[in-house]
């Protein structure tokens, strides 16, 4: 199950962040690396939704565990996009990775679209 966490904005839209284990660019470890989500939408079944019609198709988001952060609130506000990922940190190690967007993920992985 991956881990993750929602923080509900001013305006009444929510920032979902969700790391997603074994999606990532294959050129690292055996089997790709975790990634970490994150998704700008009005409410959290619609950030879900989001993510589905990309064709991560079993994503949930149970519980508060893993919140985005206030630096990943700002990336996610500031992409035209509004869904954008990284890779994970390893326990707690800070990345220094730019973040991408979500169709760079989906380019570089064997994510299957309808």
């Amino acid at each position: 199950m991956a881990a993750g966490g929602f923080c509900k904005l001013p305006n009444g839209s929510v920032v979902v962040a969700l790391n997603l284990p074994g999606l990532g660019p294959a050129g690292g470890t055996e089997g790709g690396t975790g990634v970490r989500v994150l998704v700008l939408a009005q409410n959290r079944a619609r950030a879900l939704t989001r993510l589905r019609n990309l064709g991560l198709r079993a994503i949930y988001l149970r519980g508060n565990a893993a919140p985005p952060t206030p630096d990943e609130i700002t990336a996610v506000l500031h992409h035209p996009d509004g869904l954008i990922w990284r890779t994970a940190p390893d326990s707690g190690v800070l990345v220094t990775e730019l973040w991408h967007p979500i169709r760079a993920l989906l380019r570089g992985s064997a994510v299957a679209r309808p």
